[in-house]
Order: structure tokens, then sequence, then C-alpha cells
């Protein structure tokens, strides 16, 4: 599936999270949404793009903004990542990546000449009337936060 563009209605999910139970985006209403996709628990992108959101988190938060990290790793993997990073924000557990397919982030990759299969490093901003506001393709991790706090306040 491709990559849901600026201004349409943001796919709907409910998936599980790292702070127990299941987190919806129907539950979200009123509140903007910045729907992060990265690739794997614990490695150092995505470690450097969880740790800016989390030193963001309070300013984003003021932009009456709620935070989802999304990977294909387990709630526990998730678990452990939120525990080592003191991380504030849930991750949502997306083994059978469906959510990644419906956003269009589950792509073929290509590392050393082998192709696999993976999440395109892609961040969603999502208003609060369930709108694709902004779509971050190819997101470098260090410095995103940055990123996404202007795109917030241009909301």
């Amino acid at each position: 599936m491709s990559i849901p563009q600026t201004g349409s209605k943001a796919p709907d999910f409910n998936l599980p999270s790292s702070n127990g139970g299941n987190i919806a985006l129907s539950d979200l209403k009123g509140k903007n949404v910045v729907v992060y996709f990265y690739p794997k628990d614990d490695t150092p992108g995505c470690t450097v793009e969880a740790c800016g959101l989390r030193d963001s988190f309070k300013e984003i938060g003021k932009l009456n903004c709620v935070i989802l990290g999304v990977s294909p790793d387990s709630v526990k993997s998730h678990g452990k990542f939120i525990s080592k990073f003191q991380l504030p924000f849930p991750l949502l557990a997306d083994e059978d990546k469906k959510m990644c397919q419906d956003y269009g982030v589950w792509v073929e990759k290509s590392m050393y000449g082998k192709k696999y299969m993976g999440v395109a490093r892609t961040t969603f901003i999502i208003d609060k009337n369930g709108r694709i506001a902004k779509v971050f393709e190819k997101v470098k991790p260090e410095g995103h936060e940055q990123e996404i706090l202007a795109a917030l306040k241009n909301l």
C-alpha cells in the first residue's frame, strides 16, 4: 500500500501497547498524534530518534499532542527499550506488520546487496480530526524532533 498523503484520512489502527492494553487511533480524537515508524528497538538510529522525542516530550505535549512509536517488535521488547532509555510515551507492537502496511512503510530494503523487507523510517502527524497533516519520509534520526515540533506549531 502507498503512503497516505497529506489531507487524507489516517488509516485507523488498534495495536497492543507497551503500557498495557491496546491503543486505537479512534481513542485519540481531539488530539494531534505523532506516529513514528522505526525499524527495531535498541538499535543506534532508533535509539537516537526515540531519545530525541523523549527529550522534547513535554514541549510536544504542550501542543495537545500524543507520541506513538511503532515497530514490528514485541510488547516485551518495547518494554525493555522503554525501561533502558526512560521513554515517556507508548510503543505499539505491530508484529503482523498490518499498520506498517496500511501506512505504506513496510518496504523492500537492501543492505550489502541483499534484499529484505523492513520498516522505512517515516513519521506521520495526524491532526485532531484524524487527517494526515504532515508526512516525513526517509527520516534522519538526529534532530528529527525539531522538525516535528516545527510542524506541530504550524497546525
